[in-house]
């Protein structure tokens, strides 16, 4: 593929940027802006940092992830939830650029039976959702060239998720209780990365027609889905070489044994069929995608 146009990635530390970064180097000039470098936060900094670096591309990364302290934290959540994408809109549409934003299943209240299409009514019940939610707005209020990609349960072998808890509490517990009445798909940043690029290559080299034909709201996980409880117990399953006799039982338990500052949508599960019809990408299914991290992580010192 040639070099691309330049692009910008916001939140470049955290989990989906780090990925980003790798999936995309090599195939285009890359910016990557951390919190220090551009904090999403402060409005008057990402209008100045976008016009400096005058990306063709902005894929934003960063974002408010502390799910809970976003109930006490709520001003701060809306700034870089819900305000900042909308700024990042306004400027990408300024310059003609393409803007391409992750959201979250947390837009959902999860009381649906089967998967969540992007056309279902949203209903936040967490402060962070409805954070999201407004950025979405923001966006789509904005229109121009947006993709605005709802994603579900994301982590990567490094940074604060899911999966690096359960391994670090399997090493110290004999046995865990883990909420099994809330179901979604685990995503690796890996597969969101490959899967955003494939993507904007497409855009990129003109396979997609004109963005009012592809523009608007997709859903990107991985295939399949699975429980809290049952994500544990494959980790656990996968991971048991490393972990050995210290392998804990895992035990369901229902989310009210668990209560949280935030509530959680039981179902979580979105569908990703417009995502393949549209642009023809499917993501890995959930399990495999589970091997590729561990595999990396067996691979890291101090494993």
């Amino acid at each position: 593929m040639s070099i691309w146009p330049r692009v910008l990635v916001t939140g470049a530390n955290g989990q989906v940027g780090r990925a980003l970064l790798g999936t995309f180097a090599g195939s285009a000039e890359v910016i990557a802006c951390n919190r220090r470098s551009l904090d999403l936060a402060n409005s008057d900094q990402i209008r100045q940092r976008v016009r400096e670096i005058a990306p063709d591309i902005i894929i934003n990364a960063g974002a408010y992830t502390a799910v809970d302290r976003a109930e006490s934290e709520r001003e701060l959540a809306f700034a870089i939830n819900g305000t900042a994408p909308g700024i990042l809109a306004e400027e990408a549409q300024r310059a003609s650029s393409l803007l391409i934003h992750y959201s979250t299943d947390y837009v959902f209240n999860g009381s649906k039976i089967g998967p969540w299409v992007e056309d279902d009514q949203t209903n936040p019940l967490s402060v962070y959702g409805a954070s999201k939610l407004a950025g979405e707005d923001a966006i789509r209020k904005v229109d121009g060239r947006y993709l605005i990609f709802r994603t579900s349960w994301v982590y990567a072998p490094e940074g604060k998720n899911f999966l690096l808890t359960m391994l670090r509490l399997g090493s110290e517990r004999e046995s865990l209780n883990v909420v099994d009445d809330q179901v979604g798909a685990p995503t690796t940043a890996a597969e969101l990365a490959r899967a955003t690029h494939a993507i904007t290559a497409g855009i990129v080299e003109g396979k997609f027609d004109a963005a009012s034909e592809w523009a608007g709201i997709y859903h990107m996980t991985c295939s399949g889905s699975v429980s809290w409880c049952g994500f544990a117990r494959a980790i656990f399953e996968r991971a048991s070489a490393g972990l050995g006799d210290k392998a804990p039982s895992v035990h369901p338990i229902a989310t009210s044994d668990y209560p949280t500052p935030a509530e959680r949508p039981h179902n979580s599960v979105l569908s990703n069929e417009k995502l393949n019809a549209r642009f023809g990408v499917q993501l890995a299914p959930w399990q495999s995608a589970l091997d590729e991290v561990l595999a990396t992580i067996s691979t890291q010192p101090n494993a």
